[in-house]
This record gives structure tokens, sequence and C-alpha cells, in this order.
């Protein structure tokens, strides 16, 4: 029994070891971020693509799960899941530049994916279950693709390595991003679904009209913008939220439009 024991002593010290040594830009938006996304997306939701997603999610709505995607890092067994929330472009790309990258074979990226997670959800022979793990994964994704810092750059892995302070407390520009932004707003995810989603006719035209092309290239538009503005050793408060609250609320919604032009695709 001692020896069973120590054996699985061993085996979860070094599960933990090999998660902590896991880059750490495979996180996106904090929990709020995700279901502030997937709560927009339902109310731009056909009923066809509501009743679409009733049957493969359930009870569970697309707000809960949103989170799925990096709650299942605690299972070893999902590791491989680890390339998918994010895609490494390079800076000083155009428009075609980006698109080109994007056409290139990079590995699996969140780009490639949603793609993938599109076609189980289409397909009459996927079973409930890969039907579920697509829905999660694809509301994750999308959410993922809209927060600026994962289309950003592979050698700070995502702004993990520009490390400021939040407020008085050592972080790191990713982080603010996913959660120290979102956070400091002191709303629930539906209040602050309820605060913000009030696009415009001119935002739901181009945005609906939007290739997952478009949606990339505009988050490493907005990528570029934060990089541009915040340096290493940045002390980043109140001037910092008032100058990119409105860039931060504009990624979450479009994320919130571009998962539901998805799915109404899929069930329309």
């Amino acid at each position: 029994m001692k020896i069973k024991s120590i054996n699985k002593s061993m085996r979860v010290a070094l599960t933990i070891a090999v998660m902590a040594y896991l880059p750490l830009n495979a996180s996106a938006w904090g929990m709020l971020g995700h279901r502030i996304v997937g709560q927009v997306a339902e109310a731009h939701l056909t009923s066809r693509a509501l009743q679409g997603v009733k049957g493969v999610l359930g009870t569970e709505s697309l707000a809960m799960a949103s989170t799925w995607g990096d709650f299942i890092k605690s299972d070893t067994a999902y590791n491989y899941l680890y390339n998918w929330h994010f895609v490494n472009l390079p800076a000083d790309l155009d428009k075609q530049g980006v698109f080109n990258f994007l056409d290139t074979d990079h590995g699996p990226n969140v780009y490639n994916k949603i793609p993938e997670m599109v076609s189980v959800l289409k397909n009459p022979q996927s079973t409930a279950d890969q039907k579920r793990l697509a829905m999660r994964m694809l509301v994750h994704l999308v959410g993922d693709l809209n927060q600026p810092m994962h289309t950003a750059r592979k050698e700070d892995l995502g702004g993990n390595k520009v490390y400021v302070t939040w407020f008085g407390e050592k972080s790191n520009l990713h982080k603010v991003w996913d959660e120290g932004l979102i956070d400091y707003q002191q709303l629930s995810y539906t209040e602050y679904t309820a605060a913000i989603n009030h696009p415009s006719e001119g935002q739901l035209t181009e945005w609906k009209s939007s290739s997952l092309k478009d949606y990339v290239y505009g988050s490493y538009e907005a990528c570029n913008k934060i990089y541009a503005s915040t340096k290493p050793e940045d002390k980043l408060s109140y001037r910092y939220n008032f100058d990119f609250l409105e860039l931060l609320n504009t990624q979450l919604l479009k994320g919130g439009v571009c998962l539901a032009n998805i799915l109404n695709d899929i069930y329309n």
C-alpha cells in the first residue's frame, strides 16, 4: 500500500511539473471573458441555431460551455489541445501578409481548428460525445481568437514575457488582457453582456460579412495597438483602463457575433 501511495504521489508531482513548464500563452480571456462571448452569441442566434445548440449541449448554455477548454487542462489526456488556443503571428504584417501566413501550414492553431470543429458539428455521422466536445471547443476557440494577445508574438509567448504591473501588482501583458481589464469592471458576465451587447447596424453588417481570416486580422490589428502602447515594466492602472476599455469591449462583442455567425451557418 505504501509503494502504491508513493507511486501515486510521484505521478501527481510529475503531472504538476509538466503542466508548470507548458508555454503560458494557451489560456485566453478568463472565465468572465469567455462567458461574455458565449452570452453575447446566444443573443444573436436564430431560433433554429438555438435549437441546434440545445440538441448538442442540453441544458448547458454557451456561456457555461465556453470555459470547458481551459478547465480540461487539468486532464493530461487533453494536452493535445494546447496549440489550438492561439496562432502566433510575426510583427509588421499587412492584411494580405496575415492571410498568406494563415494559408501556410504552421501546425494546429486557433484558426485552422475552428473549421474542424464546425465539420464535426455538421457531420451527421458524428457521435453525441464528439459533437459536445466540438461545440465546447468551438465556443472557447472563437473567444480565444478574438483575444488580441492570442494573435501575438511567439518570442514573448503572446505577451506572457512582457512583464508589467497592474494596479501595483506584478503581472504580464497577456494576463492583463485575459483577466485584469475585465475583472476591473466588477461586473458579472450577464451584467457585462447587458452593458456591451448593443452593436450598431454598421458593426453588425461588417461583422456578419467578415470571414474567419478577417476576424484574425482584426485581432492582430488590436494586438499591434496593444504592443505599441505597452512596454515592459510599464505601470498600468486607471489610464490604461480608460485607453483600452473600448477596444476590450469591441473584441468581446465581436467574438460573440463571430460565434453566432458560425452557429447560424451550421444550423440554418
